[in-house]
């Protein structure tokens, strides 16, 4: 059906409505990128063989009333359970679902409406059949979340029906392009890729350009290790984002827009040029749009797998074909962005959230989050968690009720030592952070960051002088070489953290590293060069004890870098066979045959050979 005004919006969403009434059992199977890793796709194959004999069922969702649904779905977000299965309207939610329970579940919940008891969730002793009810989703406030996993994303009917594009139409229909605008201002909506800019300040600059030809662009890079809730928000719901995008090219009188997506992410893409197609079949795309009189077209452009384009000015280069790499400022982005013209650019989740605050208006916006951070953050939430997965929560949250409310706790009931947040631009949060709101503002204060929303947990035995250098040689790697202070201060700072990791390190090596991290912050030429050192600073500032152990003792005390281990042999339990000697590449090992045998720790190179030719469990290593 071709929308060509307010009321034809209306009767799409009164039919989809209607189609989704229709369907008395909807199966909604996880086909997010994980839960297809780990077989959704065969869950979803089998159910539609066991469906399709059903009288009635049509799991197509055509409007001649369909009695059972069974869709692929998008992200639900307690990734460490999936593959996942959501049966409405009970709303019960099956975890770690195999192929082989399909027909258990078609035969008990579908065709008997009761629960199979072994499938649902279960913490100290009590089982969870509703989804909402489980702690990881109840202590959650889902916004920019809340139709993954709940709407089929390759369906606009689906998206209308939870309201989808009505946003639009307001914005449209009942607002001037300043208005829209002004309510975004008043949000103080903050922009969720990294540096938390005000968003309707960039678009109140991009608005009053001179230059008639604007343009909107979408961050959807997402490069920090870590971090997939870009990711999950094009896989699951891409309308949201496209509406968000549309609002702002109406809002700042752009009439083209261009998603940069990373080529790692193949799913996205594909669900992102349904949802386009999807939409100018249907008229929210294209020309007179909606017969508001406005137009509004979008391309996709596949990032090239750089870290770096992740930077506005370098993005916008690639998008244009050119080398990614940063340029000088001024001009800004909404000056002379893509093809030198004002440009709005922002992330995934930042769009995602312009179709809330035009649809409830600012002062709802407001009611979330802090009075400097208003609204909702989605966090990926990884490592040594119990529940990882993507979560939404308020601004404002702390690091302790992400991490054991809603992540139940470091895996192992191990002592918590810190997290990692904002990827490698962003910095360590230790034990006496936990209290501590995620905000922009209280965490600028600590000298991290939000960046695009990574959190990586880590316990007692992380080592983090090998996390600082892990971070540190992904940012070096990805430097994209423009600028000296990031180029080869990076590459200085690796080398030393390589050495202090391999035993070699000096006192002198971390008062250099400090200054180093110091220089490039205050010198990089681009945002990313800028925050490249914070991860270093960051370990150096709350862990300097275990970079001195590295340094005067040779010592890791989590056992984590190789080169710091110490191979002992117990005597008690040698039998002086010699094999451990004689396996020896360095001949490190001595000693008489039917003796104990001893490692000279001065030659030794930490293979381990010795111990994985040890048939009586005499050798070991010290920490």
């Amino acid at each position: 059906m071709k929308i060509n005004s307010r009321d034809d919006l209306r009767l799409a969403r009164e039919a989809a409505i209607a189609e989704m009434k229709s369907q008395t059992k909807r199966v909604l199977i996880c086909a997010g990128t994980g839960c297809l890793a780990g077989g959704s796709q065969q869950i979803y194959e089998r159910f539609k063989t066991l469906t399709e004999g059903m009288e009635g069922v049509d799991i197509t969702f055509a409007p001649e009333a369909a009695h059972v649904g069974v869709k692929q779905s998008g992200c639900h977000g307690f990734c460490e359970m999936g593959p996942l299965v959501r049966i409405e309207p009970s709303n019960y939610l099956y975890i770690k679902v195999k192929e082989e329970d399909c027909e258990e579940i078609f035969q008990e919940t579908i065709l008997h409406d009761r629960p199979v008891e072994r499938l649902l969730y279960e913490l100290n002793g009590v089982k969870y059949k509703e989804q909402e009810q489980i702690p990881f989703y109840a202590k959650q406030t889902r916004q920019v979340l809340k139709n993954c996993g709940h709407i089929d994303a390759e369906n606009i009917s689906e998206y209308f029906a939870v309201g989808g594009y009505q946003a639009l139409e307001k914005a449209l229909f009942d607002m001037t392009p300043e208005e829209v605008v002004d309510v975004v201002l008043e949000s103080n909506l903050r922009g969720r890729g990294g540096g938390g800019f005000q968003t309707g300040y960039k678009w109140k600059q991009v608005a009053r350009q001179k230059e008639k030809i604007r343009y909107v662009v979408c961050n959807g890079d997402e490069g920090d290790p870590g971090a997939f809730m870009d990711r999950s928000v094009m896989e699951g719901d891409p309308h949201k984002m496209l509406e968000g995008m549309i609002i702002a090219g109406y809002a700042v009188g752009a009439q083209e827009g261009y998603i940069y997506v990373r080529a790692e992410y193949p799913l996205a893409i594909k669900r992102l040029k349904v949802a386009i197609a999807q939409a100018e079949e249907a008229g929210i795309l294209g020309d007179n749009i909606m017969g508001s009189g406005y137009s509004f077209r979008i391309h996709i452009n596949r990032g090239a797998g750089a870290f770096v384009c992740g930077e506005g000015s370098a993005l916008t280069a690639s998008i244009e074909g050119e080398r990614g790499m940063p340029r000088t400022k001024p001009p800004r982005t909404v000056e002379q962005g893509l093809f030198a013209k004002p440009t709005v650019l922002n992330n995934v989740e930042t769009y995602a959230n312009v179709p809330l605050i035009i649809s409830n208006g600012a002062e709802w916006y407001h009611q979330l989050g802090t009075e400097t951070s208003p609204g909702t953050k989605a966090f990926a939430l990884t490592g040594s968690v119990k529940n990882t997965g993507l979560i939404e929560v308020p601004m404002g949250t702390t690091l302790r009720e992400i991490v054991y409310d809603i992540g139940g706790g470091v895996k192992g009931d191990v002592p918590f030592k810190a997290v990692q947040i904002g990827g490698p631009s962003g910095g360590c949060l230790v034990t006496s952070n936990l209290d501590v709101k995620l905000d922009f503002d209280s965490l600028k204060k600590l000298g991290a960051m939000i960046g695009s929303g990574g959190l990586v947990v880590m316990d007692e035995n992380t080592c983090m002088v090998e996390v600082a250098r892990f971070f540190m040689n992904f940012t070096q790697n990805e430097s994209c070489g423009k600028c000296v202070p990031c180029r080869e201060g990076t590459r200085r700072m690796l080398e030393i953290l390589e050495d202090i990791v391999a035993g070699k390190g000096t006192m002198e090596q971390l008062d250099i590293l400090q200054e180093l991290g110091e220089a490039i912050t205050d010198t990089a030429l681009c945002g990313l060069g800028k925050s490249a050192a914070l991860p270093v600073l960051s370990t150096l500032k709350n862990f300097r004890d275990e970079y001195i152990e590295h340094v005067m003792d040779k010592r890791c005390r989590t056992g984590n870098c190789q080169a710091l281990r110490r191979y002992i042999i117990d005597p008690s339990k040698c039998k002086g066979c010699s094999k451990c000697a004689r396996n020896c590449p360095v001949e490190a090992i001595t000693g008489k045959v039917k003796e104990p045998f001893h490692i000279d720790t001065t030659k030794c190179i930490k293979c381990g050979a010795c111990m994985e030719n040890c048939a009586f469990g005499a050798i070991y290593t010290e920490n």
